[in-house]
């Protein structure tokens, strides 16, 4: 059979490249076409578009490329038409694949979402859309089973992936001696407003007694670059930046902050303490809370903690996100013994609730089920 996957940034392509393998072991002849990264391409699929071409963050960052957007949809259905294929997997991504949904539902062309639009979280409307145009969701996170059974939309739940990527991987130490991991984010706009709070909190936690042999690993993320980093790294001896060794640098670092993403659920199966961090433009932020309602139906924005419903770890959000009150919860992480070990309990709750291992291809078998029942 013939999959068209498409993914719009790396956690997208991680999850992807997962699936892409666990659809070849299912089906050794498929052919396999996406818009992802290069884990996807190395996993087995044909790769027509990288997810930097596309990825942009917040209303702001969208209208300055509606018409990159306008294109790379207008290529990707394009594609699509051409390619043929007999099922479109969107995986996340939902500003672009919802589109692409709606595209694919009205040509007749059978579309699978893998990893869900956080419709509990924000735009409640999607559900409608979801339920129109989508043959199947393929959810990741157990709190997702009661929301989407209430209303009345088709999923099949598979457990979560990112258990077999943490626990494929081969550690290695990246760096000598204590250090924090600082992860800023792939996106720009992520990185341009997470990396000068981090330097603060690095030169901060330097000037500590205690803390002058400490050392800060930036996780550099998938397809961005050192120039991206250097201007906010620059003159600092006690900073590396290091680009493919992700997983290692949370593993082996005293504590860690991190932007809100995939990234704090992966700190947390790995073990590490963490504090998560987020913001966006004032703007943005003032849509979000007052149009399109984030956070209105839910606690938290991190998965970890909706996994366990309840606050694992600490989430400085917009006005919160300070050096101040970053540089105050490292340095618990790091001295609050008490407090590192509940965290670590919680870690391994929130790793019991994302269930057993083999989820890529047990959702690879699902759909491949999905797919010859019709």
């Amino acid at each position: 059979m013939r999959y068209y996957l498409i993914a719009g940034e790396a956690s997208g392509d991680l999850h992807g490249s997962n699936l892409v393998k666990g659809l070849l072991a299912e089906d050794p002849a498929a052919k396999i076409r996406c818009r992802g990264g290069e884990l996807m391409q190395a996993a087995g699929a044909e790769l027509v578009w990288h997810y930097r071409e596309g990825a942009v963050m917040g209303l702001t960052d969208v209208l300055a490329s509606a018409g990159k957007l306008l294109r790379n949809l207008r290529a990707c259905k394009a594609d699509i038409a051409a390619w043929q294929p007999d099922v479109v997997i969107l995986i996340d991504y939902p500003g672009f694949n919802m589109k692409i949904a709606k595209w694919c539902h009205a040509r007749g062309i059978r579309v699978f979402y893998y990893i869900a639009p956080k419709t509990w979280a924000s735009r409640a409307g999607r559900n409608r859309k979801l339920k129109a145009w989508v043959d199947r969701l393929f959810i990741v996170f157990p709190f997702e089973i009661p929301y989407f059974t209430e209303r009345g939309i088709p999923f099949d739940y598979q457990g979560n992936p990112l258990l077999d990527a943490v626990d494929a991987h081969t550690f290695r130490r990246p760096v000598e001696g204590r250090y924090v991991a600082l992860l800023a984010g792939s996106r720009k706009g992520e990185i341009s407003r997470m990396m000068p709070v981090c330097m603060a909190v690095a030169d901060r936690l330097a000037a500590l007694p205690g803390w002058e042999g400490v050392r800060f690993v930036v996780a550099g993320a998938p397809a961005r670059s050192e120039a991206d980093y250097a201007p906010y790294i620059a003159g600092r001896a006690n900073v590396d930046l290091l680009f493919g060794r992700t997983y290692d640098v949370l593993k082996y670092a005293d504590a860690a902050v991190i932007n809100s993403g995939t990234a704090s659920l992966e700190a947390a199966l790995i073990g590490v303490p963490q504090v998560v961090c987020w913001s966006t433009s004032p703007f943005s932020a003032w849509v979000a809370r007052h149009i399109l309602h984030v956070m209105d139906h839910v606690k938290y924005i991190s998965l970890g903690n909706l996994c366990l419903d309840r606050l694992a770890f600490r989430e400085l959000i917009q006005e919160d996100f300070t050096a101040e009150a970053v540089t105050e919860e490292v340095r618990r992480l790091v001295e609050d013994t008490p407090y590192r070990e509940r965290m670590l309990a919680d870690y391994a709750d929130i790793r019991q609730s994302l269930g057993g291992s083999g989820a890529s291809r047990a959702v690879a078998r699902a759909m491949i089920e999905r797919i010859n029942q019709k």
